[in-house]
Protein backbone atom coordinates (compact mmCIF):
# COMPACT_ATOMS: atom_id res chain seq x y z
CA UNK A 1 0.00 0.00 0.00
CA UNK A 2 1.33 3.49 -0.60
CA UNK A 3 3.50 4.92 2.31
CA UNK A 4 1.42 7.16 4.03
CA UNK A 5 2.70 9.90 6.32
CA UNK A 6 1.22 10.88 9.47
CA UNK A 7 1.26 14.77 8.35
CA UNK A 8 2.68 16.72 5.33
CA UNK A 9 2.10 20.35 5.30
CA UNK A 10 3.52 23.06 3.02
CA UNK A 11 4.44 25.46 5.99
CA UNK A 12 7.66 23.14 6.05
CA UNK A 13 9.17 24.89 3.09
CA UNK A 14 9.26 28.77 1.84
CA UNK A 15 6.84 29.77 -0.04
CA UNK A 16 8.86 29.94 -3.62
CA UNK A 17 9.53 26.40 -3.23
CA UNK A 18 5.63 24.80 -2.30
CA UNK A 19 3.82 24.29 -5.38
CA UNK A 20 6.66 22.08 -6.28
CA UNK A 21 7.10 20.37 -3.03
CA UNK A 22 3.32 19.81 -2.84
CA UNK A 23 3.36 18.45 -6.77
CA UNK A 24 6.28 16.01 -5.87
CA UNK A 25 4.86 14.87 -2.67
CA UNK A 26 1.54 13.91 -4.17
CA UNK A 27 3.81 12.39 -6.86
CA UNK A 28 6.30 9.90 -4.80
CA UNK A 29 3.26 9.24 -2.17
CA UNK A 30 0.42 8.12 -4.70
CA UNK A 31 2.30 5.93 -6.95
CA UNK A 32 2.98 8.93 -9.72
CA UNK A 33 -0.06 10.75 -9.14
CA UNK A 34 -0.32 13.84 -10.90
CA UNK A 35 -0.88 17.41 -9.19
CA UNK A 36 -2.17 20.49 -10.96
CA UNK A 37 -2.75 23.79 -9.32
CA UNK A 38 -4.70 25.46 -12.27
CA UNK A 39 -1.58 27.47 -13.11
CA UNK A 40 -1.38 28.90 -9.52
CA UNK A 41 2.11 30.05 -8.22
CA UNK A 42 1.31 30.42 -4.90
CA UNK A 43 -0.28 27.57 -2.63
CA UNK A 44 -1.06 26.40 0.81
CA UNK A 45 -1.94 22.62 1.44
CA UNK A 46 -2.12 20.32 4.82
CA UNK A 47 -2.52 16.48 5.17
CA UNK A 48 -2.95 14.35 8.13
CA UNK A 49 -3.75 10.51 8.26
CA UNK A 50 -5.16 8.18 10.26
CA UNK A 51 -5.35 4.29 9.98
CA UNK A 52 -8.68 2.43 10.87
CA UNK A 53 -7.05 -1.35 9.72
CA UNK A 54 -6.94 -1.79 6.63
CA UNK A 55 -8.97 1.74 6.50
CA UNK A 56 -6.83 4.86 5.90
CA UNK A 57 -8.83 8.33 6.61
CA UNK A 58 -7.30 11.30 6.02
CA UNK A 59 -8.08 15.18 6.30
CA UNK A 60 -7.02 17.27 3.93
CA UNK A 61 -6.90 21.34 3.54
CA UNK A 62 -5.28 23.13 0.35
CA UNK A 63 -6.01 25.69 -1.69
CA UNK A 64 -7.86 24.98 -5.40
CA UNK A 65 -6.19 22.26 -7.12
CA UNK A 66 -6.64 19.12 -9.36
CA UNK A 67 -5.13 15.33 -9.17
CA UNK A 68 -4.85 13.12 -11.96
CA UNK A 69 -4.34 9.51 -12.76
CA UNK A 70 -3.94 8.84 -16.46
CA UNK A 71 -4.01 5.39 -18.07
CA UNK A 72 -0.08 5.50 -18.57
CA UNK A 73 0.14 5.82 -14.66
CA UNK A 74 -2.41 2.69 -13.95
CA UNK A 75 -0.11 -0.43 -13.06
CA UNK A 76 -1.35 -3.53 -12.66
CA UNK A 77 0.42 -4.63 -9.65
CA UNK A 78 -1.28 -1.73 -7.63
CA UNK A 79 -3.05 -2.76 -4.40
CA UNK A 80 -6.68 -2.19 -5.28
CA UNK A 81 -8.52 0.41 -3.20
CA UNK A 82 -11.51 2.46 -3.78
CA UNK A 83 -11.33 6.04 -2.31
CA UNK A 84 -14.01 8.27 -0.69
CA UNK A 85 -13.57 12.32 -0.91
CA UNK A 86 -16.28 13.65 1.68
CA UNK A 87 -15.82 17.60 1.95
CA UNK A 88 -16.09 19.53 4.82
CA UNK A 89 -15.57 22.79 2.70
CA UNK A 90 -15.89 23.50 -0.94
CA UNK A 91 -16.83 21.17 -3.73
CA UNK A 92 -15.36 17.95 -5.54
CA UNK A 93 -15.47 17.00 -9.04
CA UNK A 94 -14.62 13.24 -9.43
CA UNK A 95 -14.57 11.88 -12.86
CA UNK A 96 -14.13 8.20 -13.53
CA UNK A 97 -15.18 5.95 -17.05
CA UNK A 98 -16.85 8.62 -18.53
CA UNK A 99 -18.80 9.54 -15.59
CA UNK A 100 -18.39 12.76 -13.58
CA UNK A 101 -19.91 13.90 -9.85
CA UNK A 102 -19.57 16.91 -8.17
CA UNK A 103 -19.96 16.40 -4.17
CA UNK A 104 -20.51 18.94 -1.58
CA UNK A 105 -20.15 19.37 1.98
CA UNK A 106 -22.77 16.44 3.73
CA UNK A 107 -22.43 14.57 0.16
CA UNK A 108 -19.54 11.45 -0.76
CA UNK A 109 -18.33 9.68 -4.12
CA UNK A 110 -15.78 7.74 -4.88
CA UNK A 111 -13.45 6.28 -7.43
CA UNK A 112 -11.61 3.12 -8.04
CA UNK A 113 -7.61 4.05 -7.64
CA UNK A 114 -6.53 1.49 -9.97
CA UNK A 115 -7.63 3.18 -13.21
CA UNK A 116 -7.81 6.24 -14.61
CA UNK A 117 -9.13 9.81 -12.99
CA UNK A 118 -9.46 12.82 -12.09
CA UNK A 119 -10.51 15.33 -8.91
CA UNK A 120 -10.89 18.24 -9.07
CA UNK A 121 -11.23 21.18 -6.79
CA UNK A 122 -11.94 24.46 -8.19
CA UNK A 123 -11.60 26.54 -4.74
CA UNK A 124 -10.09 26.20 -1.51
CA UNK A 125 -11.06 22.94 -0.02
CA UNK A 126 -11.24 21.04 2.98
CA UNK A 127 -11.79 17.08 2.71
CA UNK A 128 -12.11 13.92 4.72
CA UNK A 129 -10.60 11.12 2.05
CA UNK A 130 -11.10 7.81 3.11
CA UNK A 131 -9.46 4.61 1.32
CA UNK A 132 -11.02 1.10 1.34
CA UNK A 133 -9.49 -1.78 0.12
CA UNK A 134 -11.61 -3.16 -2.82
CA UNK A 135 -11.03 -6.72 -1.25
CA UNK A 136 -13.78 -5.44 1.91
CA UNK A 137 -16.34 -4.21 -0.83
CA UNK A 138 -16.34 -6.54 -4.09
CA UNK A 139 -18.14 -9.17 -2.74
CA UNK A 140 -22.05 -10.53 -3.74
CA UNK A 141 -21.72 -9.42 -7.24
CA UNK A 142 -21.19 -5.30 -6.00
CA UNK A 143 -20.98 -3.67 -10.05
CA UNK A 144 -18.25 -1.63 -8.74
CA UNK A 145 -17.39 -0.31 -12.43
CA UNK A 146 -20.82 0.97 -12.51
CA UNK A 147 -20.50 3.06 -8.91
CA UNK A 148 -17.70 5.37 -8.90
CA UNK A 149 -18.43 8.73 -9.84
CA UNK A 150 -21.90 8.79 -8.38
CA UNK A 151 -23.25 11.06 -5.45
CA UNK A 152 -24.14 9.74 -2.42
CA UNK A 153 -25.35 10.84 1.05
CA UNK A 154 -27.63 14.01 -0.17
CA UNK A 155 -30.94 11.63 0.19
CA UNK A 156 -30.19 10.10 3.76
CA UNK A 157 -30.38 6.88 4.30
CA UNK A 158 -27.60 4.51 5.19
CA UNK A 159 -24.78 6.34 2.67
CA UNK A 160 -25.60 9.59 5.49
CA UNK A 161 -24.82 7.18 8.40
CA UNK A 162 -21.85 6.26 6.07
CA UNK A 163 -20.66 9.61 6.04
CA UNK A 164 -21.57 10.80 9.76
CA UNK A 165 -19.40 7.26 10.80
CA UNK A 166 -16.35 8.38 8.89
CA UNK A 167 -16.38 11.71 10.24
CA UNK A 168 -17.00 10.59 13.66
CA UNK A 169 -13.79 7.98 13.06
CA UNK A 170 -11.02 10.78 12.27
CA UNK A 171 -12.27 12.23 15.25
CA UNK A 172 -11.76 9.57 17.55
CA UNK A 173 -9.67 7.65 16.21
CA UNK A 174 -6.56 8.98 17.56
CA UNK A 175 -7.78 8.04 21.43
CA UNK A 176 -8.48 4.86 20.61
CA UNK A 177 -5.78 1.42 20.83
CA UNK A 178 -5.02 -0.34 17.05
CA UNK A 179 -7.68 -3.47 18.11
CA UNK A 180 -10.68 -1.10 18.03
CA UNK A 181 -9.16 1.10 15.25
CA UNK A 182 -9.24 -1.69 12.81
CA UNK A 183 -13.19 -2.56 14.28
CA UNK A 184 -14.30 0.84 13.31
CA UNK A 185 -12.59 0.24 9.69
CA UNK A 186 -14.21 -2.55 9.11
CA UNK A 187 -17.69 -0.98 10.65
CA UNK A 188 -16.96 2.07 7.65
CA UNK A 189 -16.20 -0.86 4.87
CA UNK A 190 -19.52 -2.12 6.00
CA UNK A 191 -21.51 1.22 5.77
CA UNK A 192 -19.55 1.62 2.26
CA UNK A 193 -20.78 -1.59 1.09
CA UNK A 194 -24.43 -1.48 2.42
CA UNK A 195 -24.63 2.57 0.85
CA UNK A 196 -23.35 1.14 -2.92
CA UNK A 197 -25.71 -1.90 -2.80
CA UNK A 198 -28.54 0.50 -1.93
CA UNK A 199 -26.81 2.78 -5.04
CA UNK A 200 -26.96 -0.09 -7.36
CA UNK A 201 -31.03 -0.68 -6.13
CA UNK A 202 -31.53 2.46 -7.73
CA UNK A 203 -29.75 2.27 -11.30
CA UNK A 204 -32.51 0.34 -13.77
CA UNK A 205 -34.91 3.50 -12.60
CA UNK A 206 -31.20 5.88 -13.31
CA UNK A 207 -30.65 3.75 -16.69
CA UNK A 208 -32.27 5.93 -19.16
CA UNK A 209 -31.28 8.90 -18.22
CA UNK A 210 -27.80 8.09 -17.76
CA UNK A 211 -28.04 6.90 -21.10
CA UNK A 212 -28.89 9.99 -22.86
CA UNK A 213 -26.59 12.15 -20.71
CA UNK A 214 -23.76 9.95 -22.54
CA UNK A 215 -25.53 10.68 -25.64
CA UNK A 216 -26.00 14.25 -25.25
CA UNK A 217 -21.51 13.93 -24.05
CA UNK A 218 -20.75 12.14 -27.20
CA UNK A 219 -22.65 14.10 -29.74
CA UNK A 220 -21.20 17.55 -27.67
CA UNK A 221 -17.23 15.80 -28.17
CA UNK A 222 -18.53 15.72 -31.94
CA UNK A 223 -19.55 18.91 -32.47
CA UNK A 224 -17.41 21.18 -30.47
CA UNK A 225 -15.76 22.96 -32.98
CA UNK A 226 -19.27 23.60 -34.57
CA UNK A 227 -20.30 27.66 -33.14
CA UNK A 228 -23.89 26.93 -33.24
CA UNK A 229 -23.92 23.70 -30.92
CA UNK A 230 -26.76 24.97 -28.23
CA UNK A 231 -28.90 22.95 -25.94
CA UNK A 232 -31.85 23.40 -28.68
CA UNK A 233 -29.76 22.14 -31.03
CA UNK A 234 -28.58 18.77 -28.86
CA UNK A 235 -32.59 18.55 -28.33
CA UNK A 236 -33.19 18.54 -31.98
CA UNK A 237 -30.69 16.24 -33.16
CA UNK A 238 -31.41 13.50 -30.01
CA UNK A 239 -35.27 13.90 -31.11
CA UNK A 240 -36.02 14.86 -27.18
CA UNK A 241 -36.92 18.19 -25.44
CA UNK A 242 -34.87 20.90 -23.25
CA UNK A 243 -36.18 19.56 -20.06
CA UNK A 244 -35.14 15.89 -21.05
CA UNK A 245 -32.03 16.98 -21.23
CA UNK A 246 -31.54 19.46 -18.10
CA UNK A 247 -32.92 16.21 -16.42
CA UNK A 248 -29.62 14.43 -17.71
CA UNK A 249 -27.62 17.15 -16.40
CA UNK A 250 -29.04 17.21 -12.98
CA UNK A 251 -25.90 15.92 -12.11
CA UNK A 252 -23.82 18.08 -13.57
CA UNK A 253 -22.77 21.66 -11.56
CA UNK A 254 -23.13 24.05 -14.77
CA UNK A 255 -25.86 22.58 -17.11
CA UNK A 256 -25.76 21.33 -21.00
CA UNK A 257 -24.43 24.87 -21.64
CA UNK A 258 -21.74 25.01 -18.92
CA UNK A 259 -20.47 21.17 -20.10
CA UNK A 260 -19.93 22.57 -23.44
CA UNK A 261 -17.92 25.76 -22.75
CA UNK A 262 -16.00 23.47 -20.16
CA UNK A 263 -14.81 21.12 -22.94
CA UNK A 264 -14.04 23.71 -25.45
CA UNK A 265 -12.10 25.33 -22.88
CA UNK A 266 -10.09 22.37 -21.98
CA UNK A 267 -9.80 21.20 -25.56
CA UNK A 268 -7.77 24.86 -26.46
CA UNK A 269 -5.42 23.87 -23.10
CA UNK A 270 -4.71 20.78 -24.65
CA UNK A 271 -4.17 22.62 -28.36
CA UNK A 272 -1.75 25.18 -26.48
CA UNK A 273 0.16 22.64 -25.55
CA UNK A 274 0.61 20.20 -28.04
CA UNK A 275 3.53 21.88 -29.60
CA UNK A 276 2.25 20.26 -33.13
CA UNK A 277 0.07 23.57 -32.98
CA UNK A 278 2.79 26.58 -32.47
CA UNK A 279 1.97 27.54 -35.35
CA UNK A 280 -1.55 28.60 -35.16
CA UNK A 281 -2.51 31.65 -33.36
CA UNK A 282 -5.14 31.48 -30.05
CA UNK A 283 -7.48 33.25 -31.93
CA UNK A 284 -7.48 30.44 -34.84
CA UNK A 285 -7.44 28.28 -31.67
CA UNK A 286 -10.02 29.04 -30.03
CA UNK A 287 -12.63 29.58 -33.44
CA UNK A 288 -11.24 26.21 -34.46
CA UNK A 289 -12.73 24.78 -30.96
CA UNK A 290 -16.31 26.99 -31.41
CA UNK A 291 -15.74 30.46 -29.72
CA UNK A 292 -16.55 33.21 -32.20
CA UNK A 293 -15.75 36.19 -29.93
CA UNK A 294 -12.06 36.06 -29.10
CA UNK A 295 -12.33 38.40 -26.07
CA UNK A 296 -14.98 36.34 -24.18
CA UNK A 297 -13.11 33.30 -24.70
CA UNK A 298 -10.00 34.92 -23.35
CA UNK A 299 -12.35 35.76 -19.89
CA UNK A 300 -13.80 32.21 -19.74
CA UNK A 301 -10.55 30.74 -20.24
CA UNK A 302 -8.72 32.71 -17.48
CA UNK A 303 -12.20 31.87 -14.96
CA UNK A 304 -11.45 28.39 -15.44
CA UNK A 305 -7.38 28.44 -15.47
CA UNK A 306 -6.02 31.30 -13.41
CA UNK A 307 -4.30 32.74 -16.54
CA UNK A 308 -5.26 34.37 -19.84
CA UNK A 309 -4.63 32.11 -22.92
CA UNK A 310 -1.16 33.71 -23.78
CA UNK A 311 0.18 33.45 -20.25
CA UNK A 312 -0.48 29.42 -20.34
CA UNK A 313 0.50 29.35 -23.49
CA UNK A 314 3.87 31.02 -22.92
CA UNK A 315 4.24 29.65 -19.03
CA UNK A 316 7.40 27.14 -18.34
CA UNK A 317 7.04 23.24 -19.36
CA UNK A 318 7.95 22.50 -16.00
CA UNK A 319 4.50 23.53 -14.64
CA UNK A 320 2.72 21.56 -17.51
CA UNK A 321 -1.02 20.71 -16.87
CA UNK A 322 -2.42 17.35 -16.95
CA UNK A 323 -2.06 14.93 -19.84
Amino acid sequence: MPAFVPTMSTDQVCARDRVPYWSEWIHRLFYGLRSDLYGDTEFDGHMATEDAGDVVLTRLEADRHRVIKSDGLVRASEVGYMKIVAPYRGTAGVEQRGRQAWVSPGEWSLYDTTDSYQVANPGRVEHLIVMVPKALLAERGLPLDSLTARRLGAGGGVARLALQTMRNAWQELPAITPDAARGVGETIAQLVRLSLLELAGRENALTRREMLRHRIKELVLRRLGDPDLSVDAIALALNCSRRQLYNAFDEEPDGVAGYILAQRLEACRRDFEDRCQDGLSITAIAMRRGFNHPAHFSRAFKTRFGMTPSEWRARDPAFAAPP
